[in-house]
């Protein structure tokens, strides 16, 4: 990075590269909310066809895709069945509960996954006395677990429950390309049956702003109302497609150098007393690290790294959260690896 300080707080910290800043600069642009912005069009055309969804809609964050699919799929009172640790459940400012007036029933997956039986069980029975179970949202990958995978044949599992039950089925798809660049499946076989999916354009793909909400026709044309509702149509957006479509052509095969950073700065902590870090748990480009055997907690673990130039969440009394992303170089992993070596074997040591 060109910054004084080695990035790894988030994959949002990513900064558009010279050639993505080339493509906004160029950016043929209209008004998109009368679909007369051709990049605009591109993108969504593009991102329903990575879904083999009917159609999309850009949106301003992955946010605002969640709580657009909750507005859409629940009524007042309804449940969201989801993991505990998910983006919707706790990272939302409880935003489910005042735009679609629903509620999360959370369940405590591994490492982020929870099993079709789990999803089963967490099904309301249907009496004038509880909420209505209405839909089962999975996070691909499950972030604050550590970017874990959700193998395929568990989403099927999950998914025939949700039809089954007549729920609706959701993916927060915020890092899929993530998965599929680490497992080879396609973006579409992981999105078979879901109701509603959406891609974050500014985590690993690099861009400034966005995300696009893909499903049927129907839900599209419910979730543009949402959109409306809420403040998130925009005019001339082609500025934000154009970075979008640029990243999706340049930036997708080349996470798999994040995973490998990921990978090294797992395995070259791991040895360390005092840090627990499992190596072989590292799925994609984020890394869980538990300090509580060492001298100090997360937030003083936070704090000290940052004096040292390495910027790191601390998401729980803890735990450390790393995210590898383009704008961090194998380099800097390594040296961010020394920096922890340093104060794991010094000042912050095991009593």
């Amino acid at each position: 990075m060109s910054l004084n300080h080695i990035e790894l707080m988030s994959d949002t910290q990513t900064r558009p590269t010279p050639g993505m800043r080339e493509a906004i600069s160029n950016a043929e642009v209209g008004d998109e909310q009368s679909f007369t912005d051709p990049t605009v069009n591109a993108l969504v055309e593009r991102v329903a066809e990575l879904f083999g969804a009917e159609s999309a809609v850009l949106l301003p964050s992955g946010t605002m895709c969640n709580q657009i699919s909750a507005a859409v799929h629940c009524g007042p009172g309804d449940d969201i069945i989801a993991e505990r640790s998910a983006h919707i459940v706790g990272v939302e400012g409880g935003g489910i509960s005042v735009l679609a007036r629903a509620g999360a029933y959370p369940i405590d997956g591994e490492r982020g996954v929870f099993t079709a039986q789990q999803a089963e069980a967490a099904i309301r029975p249907v009496r004038r006395y509880a909420p209505r179970s209405r839909v089962i949202s999975i996070e691909q990958t499950a972030n604050l677990a550590g970017g874990t995978i959700w193998p395929l044949e568990t989403i099927r599992a999950v998914g025939e429950v949700a039809r089954r039950h007549g729920l609706k089925l959701h993916m927060d798809g915020a890092r899929i390309l993530n998965a599929t660049v680490a497992t080879g499946i396609a973006a579409k076989d992981y999105a078979k049956g879901f109701d509603s999916v959406w891609i974050d354009l500014s985590k690993g793909l690099g861009c400034p702003i966005g995300a696009v909400l893909a499903g049927s026709s129907k839900f599209i044309e419910q979730a543009w109302q949402w959109k409306q509702r809420i403040g998130g149509a925009m005019r001339q957006a082609g500025i934000i497609a154009a970075a979008g479509l640029y990243a999706l052509d340049h930036h997708v095969e080349r996470l798999a150098d994040d995973h490998a950073n990921a990978k090294l700065l797992a395995e070259k902590l791991a040895p360390l007393d005092g840090l627990g870090v499992e190596p072989e748990h590292v799925d994609t480009n984020i890394i869980v690290i538990d300090v509580s055997a060492s001298r100090a907690d997360a937030a003083s673990w936070s704090k000290k790294l940052g004096e040292k130039g390495v910027r790191m969440a601390a998401i729980g009394p803890n735990s450390l959260r790393a995210l590898t992303h383009l704008d961090v170089t194998r380099e800097e992993v390594e040296r961010a690896a020394d920096i922890f070596k340093t104060l794991a074997t010094g000042e912050l040591a095991p009593a």
